[in-house]
C-alpha cells in the first residue's frame, strides 16, 4: 500500500474523527504527505518520537492507541496476575492527554495504570515503575526535541527504556493491529473500577526525594556552605522546576535564581528554537541572570529532566559551558576521590559510559583502580549494567554512570538518566571546592592536568524524510566498505563495528568478538587514544559523528580535532 491509499484509508474510515480529517484535506505539500503516510511511526532508542499531527509517521492519539492496544496485548500474553503500567508526562503540546488516552487503553485491556497527577520527571517515571511492581510504564515525552515534536518512551519493569528482545516482540504485536478500532475505557469507569489511579507528592515525589538524598557523599559540606553557592536554574519550560528545586533546598542550597522566562511549563519552548541543554544558545538569559547576581553556576535541564547542562565562571569572570563529557568525567572524579578520601574505595564499584563517551572516563577509573562498563548509546543499557550491579554478586557496586549527551545517574533508585539527582550533585561538588578555595572551573582543569587533555564535539547531520533515510544508509554502508588505517596523519589502532559485532586490530589483523548487542556503530580507536565515530541516531534524522581527541596541551588537541574533522 502507498502513501497515498494510506492516506485514503484514514480518510475513509469510520474511526477516524472529524478533525483529523480536516486536517489531512488541507494538505497540498505532496513531499509532506508522503512523509506523513509512507510508513508507520518506528521505535527507536527512546521509543517512538515524531513530529505531532496527522498520519501513520506522526505523533497523534491514533498512533498512540495503536500502539498502548499492541503493547497491552504483549503483556497480557505474558500471564502476568494483576498487570499494572506507570504513565507520567512532561510540558509539550498533548503530553497530558497522551498519557490520559495510554491509560485508558490499558485499562480497557484490564491492566492497571498508575497515572502521575501533574507533570513529572522522565526519572521518577522510571522510578515509579519498580516502586509500584509495574510490568512497564510509558513516559510522554520528545526529551529535548524541537516543540513540534513529541514522543512515547516505552519502558520495562527493570525501570529500563525497552530493549531487545522486547523491543521487537512488541513491535510485532503492534503492528497485528489492522486498524484504528481502539477499545478505550470511559475515564470514571476505570477510576471507580481501580484500573486508573492519579498517583502524586505523597506515594511518588517524597519517597523519590528521599532516595535521591541518599546519594549525597559530602552532606555536612552542603549543609554548611550550600546557602553561599549562588545557582542560577532554569527548566527550559520543562517539568524540572518543583524537584530540582526542592532538592537543592533540602540538600542546604538556598541561592537559587530561577530564570523566569522559561520557568512555566509551556510546550511552545517561547525563548529558544530547540530546548536542549547542549546549545549555548538556551544559557542566553540565563547568562543574564548569571551575571546580575554573581552567580557561580548556571544549571539547565530539559523538558523531561533527564538531562543537565551547566555553564560555570572562569579565573576571568566568564561563563564557560562543560559539555556532557565534562560534566561526566567532573562527576566521576569527584565520586571515586570522595570515595578514596573517606577510605570507602574498595575496587569493587563499577562505573559505567557509553562507547562514544570520552575515554578520559577510562583514565579516571584506571587511576582509582575500579571497574568500567562500556555499552552501547542509549541510557537503556547502562541501566541493565546498573541491574546487573545490583542482581549479579560480584559485579560491582554501581557508583556513577553517563554518556557524552548531557545524562548522567547515581544511585540505583531509576535505571535512566537524571538531572534532579546530577543537580545535587554539581551543587555539592561547588560547595566543597568553596570549602577548598577552588572553583568547579580550577576542579576541572585540574582534572586535565592529571589525565591529559581531551576535547570533543558531536557535529550531527539531519537528513529529513524518506530520502534522508536513504542518505543516513548510504553514509554508513560507505563507511563500512571504505574503512581508513589512517586519519589526519595519526595511524588508526582499532575498529570497532558494533553491526558485525567485530574488533579489528589494524596492526596485527586479528579479529576479536563484540561482546555489546548488534548496533549501527563505528568507532575508530586511534593510536594516540582518540576516537572517532559514526552512528545514526535512533530518535531522529540524523547522523552523528563524535570526536575525541586527546593533546598534551589543549591547543594540541584543538588543532588535532580540526584536523580530523577535515579529513573525516
Amino acid at each position: 500500500m502507498d502513501y497515498k491509499e494510506r492516506m485514503n484509508e484514514w480518510l475513509d474510515s469510520e474511526f477516524i474523527d472529524d478533525e483529523t480529517k480536516e486536517e489531512l484535506k488541507s494538505l497540498t505539500d505532496e513531499k509532506e504527505i508522503e512523509d506523513r503516510f509512507y510508513r508507520d511511526l518506528e521505535f527507536g532508542t527512546a521509543g517512538l518520537r515524531g513530529i505531532i499531527g496527522a498520519g501513520t509517521n506522526r505523533m497523534n492519539k491514533y498512533v498512540i492507541m495503536k500502539t498502548t492496544k499492541g503493547v497491552a496485548d504483549y503483556i497480557n500474553s505474558k500471564n502476568v496476575p494483576n498487570p499494572a503500567v506507570a504513565i507520567s508526562y512532561d510540558s509539550r503540546h498533548f503530553s497530558k492527554e497522551f498519557a490520559e488516552i495510554t491509560a485508558l487503553v490499558f485499562n480497557a485491556n484490564g491492566i492497571k495504570a498508575y497515572v502521575s497527577d501533574e507533570l513529572r520527571p522522565t526519572p521518577v517515571l522510571s522510578f515509579m515503575i519498580r516502586h509500584f511492581n509495574c510490568i512497564s510504564g510509558v513516559m510522554l515525552t520528545a526529551s529535548h526535541n524541537p516543540a513540534i515534536y513529541n514522543g512515547y518512551k516505552l519502558y520495562w519493569d527493570d525501570g529500563c527504556q525497552i530493549k531487545a528482545p522486547v523491543d521487537s516482540e512488541v513491535m510485532s504485536f503492534v503492528e497485528n493491529q489492522k486498524d484504528y478500532n481502539i477499545d478505550i475505557m470511559d475515564k470514571d469507569d476505570a477510576i471507580r473500577m481501580g484500573l486508573f489511579e492519579y498517583v502524586g507528592k505523597e506515594e511518588v515525589d517524597d519517597v523519590y526525594i528521599e532516595e535521591i538524598k541518599k546519594e549525597r557523599i559530602n552532606p555536612e559540606v552542603s549543609e554548611k556552605l550550600g546557602k553561599d553557592i549562588k545557582i542560577v536554574y532554569t527548566p527550559l519550560n520543562g517539568c524540572g522546576n518543583k524537584l530540582v528545586r526542592r532538592v537543592l533546598a533540602e540538600t542546604g542550597f538556598s541561592n537559587v535564581i530561577v530564570v523566569k522566562e522559561q520557568e512555566n511549563p509551556d510546550g511552545s519552548f517561547p525563548t529558544i528554537p530547540k530546548p536542549n541543554p547542549e546549545y549555548e544558545e538556551v544559557y542566553e538569559i540565563g547568562i543574564r541572570y548569571a551575571k546580575e547576581n554573581d552567580a557561580d553556576v548556571i544549571i539547565a535541564t530539559d523538558p523531561d529532566s533527564d538531562r543537565l547542562g551547566m555553564m560555570v565562571r572562569n579565573e576571568n569572570g566568564e561563563y564557560i559551558k562543560f559539555t556532557g563529557n565534562m560534566v561526566g568525567a567532573m562527576l566521576t572524579e569527584y565520586v571515586l576521590s570522595s570515595l578514596k578520601e573517606r577510605g570507602e574505595l574498595t575496587g569493587n564499584e563499577r562505573v559505567i559510559k557509553s562507547i562514544v563517551t570520552t575515554n578520559l572516563v577510562k583514565c579516571i577509573t584506571d587511576s582509582y583502580g575500579v571497574k568500567l562498563s562500556v555499552t552501547l548509546t542509549g541510557f537503556k543499557h547502562i541501566g541493565s549494567e546498573i541491574s546487573k550491579c545490583c542482581d549479579e554478586e560480584g559485579y560491582g557496586k554501581f557508583v556513577f554512570g553517563f554518556e557524552e549527551s548531557y545524562g548522567y545517574v547515581k544511585g540505583t533508585h531509576c535505571r535512566d538518566k537524571d538531572a534532579v539527582v546530577t543537580t545535587m550533585l554539581v551543587a555539592e561538588l561547588m560547595a566543597l571546592c568553596k570549602e577548598k578555595n577552588t572553583t568547579v572551573f580550577k576542579f576541572m582543569e585540574n582534572i586535565y592536568d592529571k589525565y591529559g587533555r581531551f576535547v570533543n564535539e558531536t557535529i550531527a547531520k539531519r537528513f529529513e524524510g524518506k530520502e534522508g533515510a536513504e542518505v543516513i544508509k548510504n553514509i554508513m554502508i560507505d563507511a563500512r566498505n571504505n574503512k581508513k588505517s589512517e586519519i589526519a596523519g595519526v595511524k588508526v589502532k582499532e575498529i570497532i563495528d558494533c553491526l558485525e559485532s567485530t574488533i579489528t586490530n589494524l596492526q596485527t589483523g586479528e579479529v576479536r568478538p563484540l561482546d555489546l548487542p548488534k548496533s549501527d556503530v563505528i568507532e575508530y580507536i586511534l593510536e594516540d587514544d582518540s576516537f572517532i565515530a559514526l552512528r545514526p541516531s535512533g530518535t531522529e534524522p540524523l547522523i552523528k559523528y563524535y570526536y575525541d581527541i586527546k593533546g598534551n596541551t589543549l591547543e594540541e588537541a584543538k588543532n588535532k580535532l580540526e584536523k580530523f574533522k577535515e579529513e573525516y
